[in-house]
């Protein structure tokens, strides 16, 4: 009789086993679960910019070229010299060179005007650094006269237009003019102007030795301070580089200091927060989950959550009734072997 209830007791137990062990296989270690754990979050992560030289209110480090359709305006009446229109092509080059060219970055057209006013290539003529600059060096002046609100006028219809590769406004793709003239209007440019502005288009004014400094303010948009530059000659017009690096510089909002969780993404002067592959983004719009805790907390799938459940507790109460079985044969056992 004992051999025999030490062998059931045996048997009992190897099932016992078992029916944890198929548990363990389907659902993962036993536990009992009573609520659903919170899913845990890594801590926020936060960069801060490295200290260095400020533009515009914001270290260089954080300064990020923004794109831009950018429309060059360029005297090129008989008071520039030849060697002097050399200068102004340089400073353009250079000018490119510190900005982000491209299809989905800064678009650049170029006007030469005096006279006559010349259209050398169009926004969506050249993608890349290396055309525009081989476009420059082959534009010639003019030499005559100096219509420079004519010259507005014919970048304002037809070079800031989308059919000459300019943005939509929906995409707010800031409109900048730059003009360069180092002599007096030949016909009127603060109406001309003033309809530019209106439309959007930024306007600063590059004047050079002889240009008329009234001028040069009747044609910017304000604050005339940010938007009116001159100098003295076009041995030195290389200077306004670095200024307009300053001035167009657009702001790296990620690298100042941001509260996404994985991703950070600038746009433009802002930032929005993205996630890496297999999470998404939470309501808050900064933090992520993996791909099937998309509510939050942690969320599986529901059907699998609740048959778990289901069967952990029936495994539960299936383990009490076979442990009280086996304390009562131990009872009967101890009783049989006192007689």
């Amino acid at each position: 009789m004992a051999w025999f209830v030490h062998t059931l007791m045996r048997f009992l137990t190897a099932l016992l086993m078992m029916i944890m062990m198929e548990a363990e296989a389907t659902y993962g270690p036993y536990r009992f679960i009573q609520d659903r754990p919170a899913a845990r979050r890594r801590p926020l992560t936060y960069s801060r910019p490295a200290h260095g030289n400020i533009i515009n209110g914001a270290p260089a480090e954080v300064c990020k070229s923004r794109p831009l359709d950018l429309v060059f305006v360029i005297d090129s009446s008989r008071s520039v010299r030849p060697a002097e229109f050399e200068k102004v092509k340089v400073f353009l080059s250079d000018l490119v060179d510190t900005l982000d060219v491209g299809v989905d970055a800064t678009r650049v057209g170029l006007v030469n005007y005096a006279s006559t006013v010349n259209i050398e290539f169009l926004l969506k003529t050249y993608a890349n650094k290396a055309d525009l600059k081989r476009a420059f060096s082959r534009v010639e002046p003019l030499s005559t006269g100096t219509m420079t609100g004519l010259a507005i006028k014919t970048a304002m219809e037809h070079t800031f237009t989308e059919e000459s590769g300019a943005r939509t406004a929906n995409k707010n793709i800031p409109k900048v003019a730059i003009i360069v003239t180092d002599g007096r209007p030949q016909d009127k440019v603060e109406e001309v102007s003033a309809s530019a502005r209106a439309l959007g288009i930024e306007i600063y004014a590059v004047g050079v030795d002889r240009a008329d400094m009234k001028s040069l303010q009747a044609m910017a948009s304000q604050p005339l301070d940010d938007h009116v530059f001159y100098v003295e000659t076009y041995g030195v017009i290389e200077k306004l580089t670095s200024k307009f690096r300053e001035t167009l510089c657009g702001i790296n909002a990620c690298a100042l200091g941001h509260d996404c969780e994985h991703e950070c993404v600038n746009n433009y002067n802002s930032y929005y927060c993205e996630c890496r592959e297999g999470y998404v983004l939470n309501p808050d719009k900064k933090t992520c989950s993996q791909a099937k805790e998309a509510r939050g907390d942690l969320v599986e799938e529901p059907c699998m959550c609740e048959a778990q459940i289901a069967f952990q507790r029936k495994v539960h109460h299936s383990i009490k009734e076979i442990n009280g079985k086996l304390d009562d044969l131990s009872r009967r056992v101890d009783q049989f072997q006192l007689r």
